[in-house]
């Protein structure tokens, strides 16, 4: 949408738009986020190969009666993984204690839940690898032999007296698999690793959510969304949810591509589903350092961002498109990055002379 087209929003719809999306992010986006989770293994979208291991594994445990195998999901952000523990639990009939990597400091902090558990719970640690070390050697034990040693008392003097835990499931996600050490993967007997999606499962995703939703979209309009979502379905729902208010407010409810896109060019998400940041970066790198190559702490103050925040959010999605290659001497922009900007490839730039389609993915992946 241009800068012209905002100015003729009227001060109600700016603030109805405003409050519908503070509302949201309050409380209402997490019990929606919720609504919209499959609840069977039989509704997840996408994910076949992880989805017939899994239905396997589970089904093997009910009918031997015992809790299945620990499970650890690996795998980018918003793709399933916590959606998928609950599925394990739901289709288990038990209970699910959730916690997470970073909540756990000390061995005790693990040794008060592990105790905590019934037999056949599913105990899921989100962000598994940012455990702290002596808790994740009592999770050694815990995993293999259903057991904690719960040291009593300091120095010579101190005793460890085993703590015997029934017989569970752990469901360990981390999106750095690399950072587990390999005792701690080798525990798990199933580990699966969740890919980013295909536009038409994305598709299928925003359809069943705006069924979900009581939204009215058409297939143009849920087509739009899914060619924007980065191959990912949190993102893809979050993106629904913006575009059912802007139909609501500035449409007659109904969603059709047209909708779909001023809305989301509204949120600043262009066609190729780059967001501001992403397209902050792609600008600083190709004007004001000609390209690079640039050190990542560099670009983020450029972008005034954290490195973090570059590295984690905007650059594996820009790689992974084919805009931005990472090297040796730092971050370069492709020929594809100057394009989606707008500007002639300068031959100076790093990778100038190369053939296109070594850097740029298929617009439909």
């Amino acid at each position: 949408m241009s800068g012209d087209e905002l100015d003729q929003l009227s001060a109600a719809e700016e603030d109805y738009l405003r409050s519908l999306t503070t509302a949201d992010a309050d409380g209402d986006e997490r019990a929606v986020e919720a609504a919209l989770r499959p609840k069977r293994l039989d509704e997840v979208i996408g994910q076949s190969r992880v989805r017939d291991q899994l239905g396997l594994v589970l089904e093997a445990a009910r009918q031997r009666g015992r809790a299945p195998d620990h499970v650890l999901l690996s795998g980018p952000p918003g793709l399933g993984k916590t959606t998928l523990a609950m599925i394990i639990a739901a289709e288990m009939n038990s209970p699910l204690r959730l916690t997470s990597g970073p909540a756990i400091t000390h061995a005790g902090d693990l040794a008060a839940i592990l105790s905590g558990l019934n037999e056949g719970d599913v105990l899921f640690v989100d962000e598994l690898h940012r455990m702290s070390r002596p808790a994740e050697e009592m999770l050694y034990l815990a995993m293999e032999d259903f057991r904690v040693d719960v040291v009593i008392g300091k120095g010579p003097g101190a005793t460890a007296i085993p703590l015997e835990i029934p017989p569970f499931t752990l469901v360990g996600a981390t999106t750095r698999a690399g950072l587990l050490p390999g005792p701690l993967r080798d525990r798990f007997g199933f580990t699966a690793h969740l890919e980013y999606y295909e536009p038409h499962e994305l598709d299928e995703i925003i359809r069943r959510s705006a069924q979900l939703l009581e939204v009215e979209a058409d297939a143009d309009g849920t087509a739009e969304i899914a060619s924007r979502s980065r191959g990912t379905p949190r993102i893809a729902n979050r993106l629904l949810r913006r575009v059912r208010d802007y139909a609501q407010v500035r449409a007659d409810g109904r969603v059709d591509r047209d909708i779909a896109a001023r809305a989301l060019d509204l949120y600043e998400v262009d066609a190729s589903g780059l967001d501001r940041l992403d397209r902050s970066v792609l600008d600083v790198l190709c004007r004001r350092f000609g390209g690079g190559p640039v050190g990542i702490s560099t670009l983020a103050v450029a972008v005034a961002e954290e490195r973090e925040t570059v590295e984690e959010v905007a650059e594996p999605f820009l790689v992974r498109r084919g805009l931005l290659a990472r090297t040796p001497r730092g971050r370069v922009a492709t020929p594809a990055a100057w394009r989606h900007l707008g500007l002639a490839v300068p031959p100076s730039a790093p990778h100038a002379d190369a053939d296109p389609t070594l850097f740029e993915d298929d617009p439909a992946g």
